[in-house]
């Protein structure tokens, strides 16, 4: 579960910042993406097959 906790004198839109920082560097967005639907089992390994792809290349 991702927390901020606002310092004392701290401004909301720092404390925002802090949380959607946090929130992106857990994949909490791109999971919930990913489950909005149903994905067959061939589309899971496709979907795989891509990023190992893509690891690679970066390589």
């Amino acid at each position: 579960m991702t927390q901020v906790v606002l310092g004392q004198n701290e401004r909301i839109e720092s404390a925002l910042r802090r949380f959607k920082r946090q929130v992106s560097k857990a994949g909490i967005l791109a999971d919930v993406k990913r489950r909005r639907y149903f994905e067959t089992p061939i589309e899971k390994k496709k979907r795989k097959q891509v990023a190992m792809r893509r690891k690679r290349r970066m390589r």
